[in-house]
């Protein structure tokens, strides 16, 4: 369960093992919880490492700037968004893989990761991603709660599920490898709109699965819960890459100068809105029920219009390889990364640097605070 200590602007240290610490405030009082995580590759810490599929990370130069500069399957170049938000509820360990093996259910404060990589799913041809997808992810919990009551007990057991945070970040790859899969068969050239598989319809299909999932999650006992809204998906390198532009922008996309694509930017707002209200709507039904949005979106965007303000120099292309098109199997030891890191918005040509994950939680603390104070 939550340890409360009450004093006022109590500063959180995070020490990720040998990385150096970054400093958080919490308003009002420090309250240590566990974190359970749940979604795709923006948030998989390695669940990808044991299963079959090609959607892995755990190879150079993932991990460059990790504790140890070890590749432990993050698709990043260091710390993701759910390793800050573990330090932060007072974890002394960063998020470990449900499927790595290495639980200790004795410890009171903990941080497991059920995500993976790839999990989107295309209601349209049932095509399912080589990943643990969400209901798959919230089975493994119910074995997770099930290893833990055996081992510390029901009563102590229920108390830290009730405690904890959960942290759902899902849909990015729904769009990403489902929704934009075909990206030349999606858009008309008229008016950038998708031809097939009306928005509207995937958006309803995605939300209700989201609603879904937290609501099986609330079964299981979970009462926290912090959800995060799609990045904008056009500002995403492989997108500006390979989706087609926007006609009013095309004069601009054919004389190189790479810029976000805001048709597709729209998708993301207008998914964004509604998954708002669906939250909202999910915490009037269960009124004990904590439920905060999680924005990726506004500070991605920010970091991306203005990057001297947060120390970027290049905001649409990737630190690895071309940063064009590279991610996963393409983004590995033979490819040439650039110098600094920190200097890039984007890792790869699809996942954010450490640095951008941290100026994403660092403007989501109100509303972090909010749950887990309440």
């Amino acid at each position: 369960m939550c340890l409360f200590f009450h004093v006022v602007l109590f500063s959180v240290w995070i020490a990720f093992e040998n990385a150096d610490a970054q400093h958080f405030q919490l308003a009002n009082s420090s309250m240590f919880c566990s974190l359970y995580s749940f979604g795709d590759s923006f948030v998989d810490p390695g669940n990808n490492n044991y299963i079959a599929t090609n959607a892995r990370s755990n190879f150079p130069p993932y991990g460059n700037d990790f504790p140890g500069r070890n590749a432990t399957g993050r698709f990043s170049n260091g710390l993701l968004f759910p390793d800050f938000l573990a330090y932060f509820l007072g974890s002394e360990k960063y998020p470990l893989a449900y499927l790595g093996g290495e639980l200790d259910f004795e410890e009171p404060v903990t941080a497991v990761s059920f995500a993976s990589a790839g999990s989107g799913y295309d209601p349209a041809t049932s095509n399912k991603t080589e990943a643990i997808q969400l209901w798959q992810q919230l089975q493994f919990f119910k074995e997770y709660k099930a290893d833990l009551r055996n081992t510390v007990g029901k009563n102590r057991a229920n108390s830290q599920i009730k405690a904890a945070v959960f942290y759902v970040h899902a849909g990015s790859a729904d769009f990403a490898l489902n929704y934009f899969r075909e990206p030349f068969n999606y858009f008309d050239d008229a008016h950038g709109s998708k031809a097939s598989s009306p928005l509207p319809e995937y958006e309803h299909f995605l939300l209700k699965r989201v609603q879904r999932f937290i609501q099986g999650l609330w079964v299981q006992g979970a009462r926290k819960f912090a959800v995060s809204g799609l990045p904008p998906l056009g500002c995403i390198p492989i997108g500006i890459t390979n989706l087609p532009p926007n006609p009013k922008n095309s004069e601009t996309v054919q004389n190189r100068d790479r810029k976000c694509l805001e048709h597709v930017n729209d998708v993301s707002e207008e998914f964004n809105s509604l998954l708002v209200v669906k939250l909202q709507e999910l915490q009037s039904k269960f009124p004990e029920t904590n439920i905060a949005y999680i924005d990726f979106e506004v500070p991605l965007l920010d970091a991306i219009q203005d990057p001297s303000s947060y120390g970027f120099n290049e905001v649409n292309k990737g630190c690895c390889g071309t940063g064009l098109t590279e991610t996963g199997l393409y983004c590995n030891e033979t490819t040439p990364i650039c110098s600094d890191a920190s200097q890039y918005v984007f890792w790869d040509a699809v996942h954010p640097t450490e640095t951008t994950n941290e100026i994403i939680f660092a403007s989501n603390l109100d509303a972090i605070n909010e749950i887990i104070e309440n």
